[in-house]
């Protein structure tokens, strides 16, 4: 198939495209380098050095003769991607070109602004490109669980049944996103739904839980194709914090209470769950949507197992502090969300163990000279006092 990888620079992006490729698949990346330049403006960085991506795909071609057409241009720029659709004409397009942040989006207005213009208008010169150029490629949207918030009901696989005064209707899940970021996702949706109503495009929105882990069969070819690792407050994931709060002899920093509920999966689970919805496409018209998780964990569970696989590995008694929440969310709740769609396909998940947690402690530790410690701690508050 010809795959075409949406923010193929990315911590998803980039080991995507080399799964792909990998397959024998002919594999495209468009990306505008725009996570770079905002990393470079607040003052982070990955932890582990990551190679300009032009150079990466010239390691990647050298390693194994597959070839990966790199387009280097913005989704804000509607003739750049009908270059692209045009030019390539994929059967596949995997979307994960968008500010991936939800702290980001809540710094202030240029970034909330930034934020929701960058990823619904982006999508939307996507969505037109498709129709003119591609109308009968699939695309597979990168969503994310945060789009449901956390309601006191199950939380169904997009949809759910309404009986209502007699009457009943499968409707969209309800939405309760908790940023400006995840907004922008709930607008994606609608606007991709629209898309496949009255155009009759094909498209699968990943609802995607936290994603965890280094690396992958591809990226452990060469050090040199190594995906980015973020551990600071708005670009990193919890588990990667903590592992990094672990290395450096910090306590690990809980939001509030600690009982903040998401699904969670391996990285190398998430290149599974979007070759599965690639080979498995969805019908002219059809938008479909998949709950991408393997398991649920509170934010302080995972700091248990943090610290019990750190004082395994020698690192000491790692403590565990709440600190005040910086973020406007249930610290206590229900939380049961459905993900057997996935499952139905042939999903084989790799779940979460101290022997994965010792894996990446232990990659931490090797850098830990590289580690910036004031990007660490929360410092973007949800409400300004």
């Amino acid at each position: 198939m010809k795959v075409l990888v949406l923010g193929g620079d990315g911590y998803l992006g980039w080991p995507t495209a080399l799964h792909f490729s990998a397959r024998g698949h002919e594999v495209a990346i468009f990306d505008n380098l725009c996570k770079r330049q905002l990393e470079a403006r607040v003052g982070v960085q990955p932890l582990f050095p990551v190679q300009l991506l032009q150079q990466r795909v010239k390691t990647w071609v050298a390693l194994t003769r597959l070839d990966i057409p790199l387009f280097v241009g913005d989704l804000l720029n509607h003739r750049a991607v009908y270059h692209v659709m045009e030019s390539f004409v994929p059967d596949a397009i995997v979307h994960y070109a968008e500010q991936p942040s939800a702290p980001y989006s809540m710094r202030g207005r240029d970034e909330a602004v930034f934020t929701q213009h960058n990823n619904v208008v982006g999508t939307l010169n996507l969505l037109f490109a498709m129709k003119r150029f591609a109308p009968a490629a699939h695309l597979v949207k990168l969503g994310t669980m945060g789009e449901y918030g956390t309601p006191n009901i199950d939380i169904e696989e997009g949809f759910i049944e309404i009986a209502h005064k007699g009457r009943s209707d499968v409707l969209p899940f309800p939405k309760l996103p908790g940023s400006f970021y995840h907004l922008s996702k709930v607008h994606d949706s609608h606007n991709i739904m629209f898309s496949c109503r009255v155009w009759g495009l094909r498209a699968t929105d990943l609802n995607q839980g936290v994603v965890y882990g280094i690396d992958t069969d591809e990226t452990r070819r060469d050090p040199r194709l190594v995906t980015s690792f973020h551990y600071d407050e708005l670009f990193g994931t919890v588990l990667n914090r903590f592992c990094v709060q672990a290395v450096v002899g910090l306590p690990l920093t809980v939001y509030g209470e600690g009982g903040q509920t998401r699904g969670f999966l391996n990285l190398v689970d998430t290149l599974q769950c979007v070759e599965l919805s690639v080979l498995n496409p969805a019908a002219a018209g059809e938008f479909r949507v998949f709950n991408q998780f393997t398991e649920t964990f509170s934010v302080l569970d995972l700091a248990t197992k943090v610290q019990t696989a750190a004082a395994a590995i020698g690192l000491g008694n790692v403590g565990i502090q709440h600190v005040k929440n910086p973020r406007i969310e249930a610290e206590r709740h229900y939380y049961n969300p459905a993900h057997t769609k996935l499952a139905a396909l042939g999903l084989k998940p790799h779940l979460l163990s101290e022997v994965l947690i010792d894996d990446v402690l232990r990659r931490v530790k090797d850098a830990k000279q590289d580690i910036l410690l004031d990007t660490i701690q929360p410092r973007t508050p949800w409400r300004r006092e």
